[in-house]
């Protein structure tokens, strides 16, 4: 397992019951979909006791879904992105998959053991899940990329 490594003032946690609102606002402030936020799923970073960073680990029933990442503007550049996804990572015990807007988000995920891939080779559980973003790619010209994780650090 690699070491996880944060600024002096930042703890990892799991989220519990009180954070739902703090994720809330950062998911909202990422113009992420706000919808399916289970904060039983997520793992938060915390500073002086305010969120900086969220992220989830969705279950599906063959699979699992990194999303809703986000790092508070103040505190991108520190590395916190980097290491709540190689943590999420550790944490997934199923096949896992992300999808993000953009080649900026698609070379940061790719740098951590993700590959694109296709709809088609998408498990049944997130086709349709992933197939509607995927429509308003080609409609609106939306650079959604899916993604899946083909490193070795899963069980």
């Amino acid at each position: 397992m690699t070491e996880i490594v944060l600024p002096n003032s930042c703890n990892l946690r799991p989220a519990t019951a009180k954070d739902i609102w703090s994720i809330r606002k950062l998911v909202l402030s990422a113009k992420l979909d706000p919808t399916q936020l289970s904060w039983q799923q997520f793992w938060v970073i915390e500073s002086e006791g305010k969120l900086v960073a969220c992220g989830q680990l969705r279950n599906f029933e063959d699979t699992q879904e990194l999303g809703s990442l986000v790092v508070v503007k103040a505190w991108q550049k520190c590395g916190l992105g980097t290491t709540l996804t190689k943590h999420l990572i550790q944490q997934a015990t199923k096949p896992l998959y992300l999808e993000c807007l953009g080649q900026k988000l698609e070379y940061f995920y790719s740098r951590l053991g993700f590959e694109p891939i296709s709809l088609a080779e998408l498990p049944q559980s997130l086709k349709l899940k992933f197939g509607i973003p995927q429509l308003g790619r080609k409609i609106f010209k939306i650079p959604v990329i899916i993604m899946e994780y083909q490193g070795n650090q899963l069980t």
